[in-house]
């Protein structure tokens, strides 16, 4: 049985009349004129002026970037086979201190960012001078990348995976925030509306008119971010923050290439295995199936 939506569709054409009612309704849209078409070429010559001062201002040179492909190529033969010599347990160790620098991490940023994701929501908080603080505070804890933390709790509390905990948490609970309190902003009002109109209190109105709505949404941010931070757990364990980052800095150092490609193929099954554990979750949780496209 053949399908009807398979049938070509015949195109419709507009009639004469609609489209002069059209160009007289909007006249902007339908022909803006030579104003418009000169500041978008201006525009984009701009910003190919920037680039190229910039380019300029950095000393860009092709010549070396050909060069150092070259170079790259060579490593790249330095570092086959992959071979972890007489470390694979360690390294195995290393993978699961990263895995549990990303989980900690992001567990402990989301349960602090939960609270202020409501407190930075309009909807929550209509003063705005406290909407404003909340918001810039987490604006600052946002700005300042992981790395950065990183090098500061190494400082504050030493070598070691507790230090990358501690990264991971606090750049973690600027981005959450956010990102909670933009879902919290975007959710219905209609049932927050009819638990007060019952006679609920705002707490009530929050914990059953909202939360219903918002978990889900961000219980897939968790995931998300998970998968993020565990990466990012690789690259604050360069400065010393434990785990897989950590015994590659030192093989880089060394020039240990087979163990550093061994030590980057283990960084790539980790990022893929979790990508596909927490796309699938991340499916269920919002209630579409993975192999479906809706």
């Amino acid at each position: 049985m053949s399908d009807p939506s398979a049938a070509p569709r015949a195109r419709i054409s507009p009639a004469p009349g609609d489209v002069a009612r059209l160009a007289a309704a909007y006249p902007a849209a339908l022909d803006p004129g030579i104003g418009p078409k000169l500041q978008a070429i201006a525009s984009i010559g701009f910003a190919v002026l920037l680039a190229i001062y910039a380019g300029w201002q950095l000393g860009l040179d092709f010549g070396r970037l050909t060069s150092g492909i070259g170079q790259l190529l060579h490593f790249i033969t330095l570092m086959m086979p992959p071979d972890p010599g007489t470390q694979l347990p360690l390294y195995i160790h290393a993978l699961g201190e990263t895995l549990a620098i990303a989980f900690l991490g992001t567990l402990l940023g989301a349960a602090i960012a939960f609270p202020f994701g409501f407190l930075a929501a309009k909807t929550v908080i209509p003063n705005i001078f406290a909407h404003f603080m909340v918001r810039r505070v987490l604006d600052t804890v946002r700005g300042i990348d992981k790395l950065i933390w990183a090098l500061i709790y190494v400082t504050v509390v030493g070598l070691g995976p507790f230090a990358g905990i501690l990264a991971i948490a606090t750049s973690s609970i600027g981005e959450f925030g956010k990102l909670f309190s933009e879902a919290v902003e975007a959710l219905d009002r209609k049932p927050v509306e009819g638990v007060t109109a019952a006679g609920g209190s705002k707490l009530e109105a929050v914990r059953f008119g909202m939360l219903p709505q918002v978990l889900p949404v961000l219980a897939s941010q968790l995931l998300y971010y998970f998968e993020s931070n565990a990466r990012q757990s690789t690259i604050v364990g360069i400065v010393g923050a434990g785990g897989l980052g950590l015994h590659l800095a030192e093989q880089i150092r060394v020039l240990e290439w087979n163990k550093v490609s061994f030590l980057i193929l283990m960084m790539l099954v980790m990022v893929a295995v979790i990508d596909f554990i927490s796309s699938r979750l991340r499916f269920a949780i919002i209630g579409r199936n993975a192999g479906t496209d809706q």
